[in-house]
């Protein structure tokens, strides 16, 4: 179980939102709103905050366009990861990810079994790295950000969280994760 810890200092990244949605304007993009708000309460600041519709070539122009960006680290995506025609998130963005982290689309699905039961084999939550940048696609509920801010996002964009997060891959100034942080000696690098 990671844990955070104290004496390791918060690293803030810079942050962007992209709500995938053919109906949705930011007068009503709850989902939006809320993993704004999530990742400006953890500490991090929203460089950039956009809504497209479900249209792979329009996805993909906006992150192409913030993975190349400086002062982005962190891409979240909500919406279009279902079984319509039109749910085409993770096939606008597989192919630009530099490596895929596959371990994130199997843990979201379990957490939301707990709510939601067999349903939750209709999400294709995915994340991969591109250009040093995180990304992560998630449903467009509100109830679904939330599954996939607090029960495995949050945690990863935290350099205190031990043995292992995300941060220094994308800040290679915040340091290596290591599975132990002990007295005057290197744990084993994960």
């Amino acid at each position: 179980m990671a844990h955070v810890h104290a004496e390791a200092p918060f690293v803030p990244l810079g942050m962007a939102v992209l709500t995938v949605s053919d109906t949705r304007g930011f007068d009503a993009d709850g989902s939006g709103d809320l993993l704004s708000g999530r990742l400006t309460e953890a500490g991090h600041g929203l460089v950039a905050r956009c809504i497209v519709p479900d249209d792979v070539y329009r996805i993909r122009a906006v992150i192409s366009e913030w993975v190349v960006r400086d002062d982005i680290q962190a891409i979240l995506v909500n919406g279009g990861t279902g079984f319509t025609p039109r749910d085409t998130t993770p096939e606008a963005l597989s192919p630009l990810f530099d490596k895929a982290i596959d371990g994130y689309g199997e843990l979201f699905r379990q957490l939301s079994f707990a709510a939601i039961g067999s349903s939750t084999i209709q999400s294709r939550a995915v994340a991969g790295v591109a250009n040093r940048t995180l990304i992560f696609a998630m449903p467009g509920s509100p109830k679904a950000c939330a599954t996939a801010w607090d029960g495995i996002v949050k945690a990863q964009l935290d350099a205190r969280t031990r043995p292992c997060n995300f941060v220094a891959m994308v800040l290679p100034e915040a340091g290596r994760c290591t599975s132990r942080q002990s007295s005057g000696r290197a744990g084993a690098v994960i």
